[in-house]
């Protein structure tokens, strides 16, 4: 995977998400917001997809030590 340029508001919202889906509290509005998010951004990111990006921001939230 190419390295993506990751804005620290999407890593946020992630990591949000992340913690709500551990939690067991994981609600809809959440879930939407992060897509969302992820929409727009690939949206505005010609070349990268919004599941690349997704990926990406994943693997950052939850194996930032990789």
């Amino acid at each position: 995977m190419a390295d993506i340029d990751i804005p620290e508001h999407l890593i946020a919202l992630e990591r949000a998400a992340w913690s709500e889906q551990q939690a067991g509290a994981l609600t809809l509005e959440s879930a939407a917001a992060v897509q969302a998010a992820y929409r727009e951004h690939a949206a505005a990111m010609p070349g990268v997809s919004r599941l690349e990006l997704e990926m990406a921001t994943k693997k950052a939230v939850r194996h930032p030590e990789e």
